[in-house]
This record gives structure tokens, sequence and C-alpha cells, in this order.
């Protein structure tokens, strides 16, 4: 499974649809299977506080992996998910450790830069429904950046168009198997790259 991670805003579940599609696997959006199994993220959080969101969460994640039937498949984790803390859920540590050091887990920021990284999520964001207003959106992202670049995956950056992180995504994923995209996405590729 190809696990996508980092901060909201970063293009996980764009580029995780895309590449799903691109690749002929099922694609699982965390935050969609935490809505359709429990409710509304938000107002989950309003009523029960952010660490209790956090273990059911967690919860969401244990039952994706188990009622996964086979191990194909892209996975966009929630913003938050590689920052909560470590006693938050029993499974938390084990899954957390298994995602940072799994060669199919990829690391989404707009940028490796710190300040274009915050600047390009609080753009994001503040667009979206779910959102917190800039300072907070901008103090989240601060806190958290560290943690994301700190994985020990692949970081790739989103500040352009999804299909050229698709076939960034596409061509390591390649390259993990030991086997070369097919000569059409080669060429398609290659083109890309040419401008």
């Amino acid at each position: 499974m190809i696990r996508l991670v980092g901060p909201g805003g970063a293009g996980k579940s764009t580029t995780g649809a895309l590449l799903a599609k691109r690749l002929r696997v099922p694609f699982v959006d965390l935050d969609q299977q935490f809505k359709a199994t429990v409710g509304n993220i938000s107002k989950f959080i309003d009523t029960h506080g952010y660490d209790a969101y956090a273990a059911r969460n967690v919860s969401v994640y244990t039952n994706v992996l188990v009622g996964a039937t086979d191990q194909s498949g892209v996975l966009a984790f929630s913003s938050g998910f590689m920052t909560y803390r470590e006693d938050i859920h029993q499974d938390y540590a084990g899954h957390r450790r298994d995602i940072a050091t799994d060669p199919s887990t990829f690391v989404l920021l707009p940028s490796l830069e710190f300040e274009s990284c915050v600047a390009e999520i609080v753009r994001r964001q503040i667009g979206r429904p779910f959102r917190r207003s800039v300072e907070r959106e901008e103090e989240v992202i601060r806190a958290r950046f560290a943690v994301h670049r700190d994985i020990p995956a692949k970081k790739v950056e989103t500040m352009r168009p999804v299909a050229e992180v698709v076939d960034e995504l596409l061509v390591a994923i390649a390259a993990q198997q030991g086997a070369a995209p097919d000569a059409a996405w080669r060429r398609d590729y290659d083109a890309t790259r040419r401008g």
C-alpha cells in the first residue's frame, strides 16, 4: 500500500486519487473513512475533543488495514495523523513507526523551504469548508512542519501541477519495485520534464 502523509493542504487527497487511477488500484482517504464510519470530523472534535478524535482516527486506520483484502492501493492520511501523542491509542506507536519506515510512504509538502510551505498551506487551507483562522492555520503548520520533514521517507514537493507530482511518485514507486514504467507513460513523463 502506498501511503501519503503530510499537512492539510499538501495535496494528499488530490494526488492520491490521481495516483490510484494511474496505477489502477483503490484509493482510500482516511478523512473520508472517518466521515463514513464515525461522522463529521468537526462536530466530533467539537463534541469529544481533539484527543478523542485522534484516538478514534487511529482506530479507523486500524480498521482500514484489517479490511484491506490485499495490500495494493493508495492511502491518504489525515493531516495530523503523524503528529499525535505516542500514547493516544494502544496501536498508534506501532502504526506510526511502520508508516514512517515503510518504503512506500511518501511525505507531501508544498515546499521543503519552511516559510514557503507555511504560506502555501495557509493559502490552500483558507478556502476549505473545514478551516481554522489564518493565524491558527499558520500556527498548526509551523508546529507540524518539522514532524513531517523529519519522517524518514521520500519527500515530494507539491507546488506544481498535480500530474507532475504523480509522475514523480510513479518513478519512485517503479524504482522501489525494480521495474520500469511502461514505455507510453515514460514517453509522457520525459516530454513533461522537457517542458
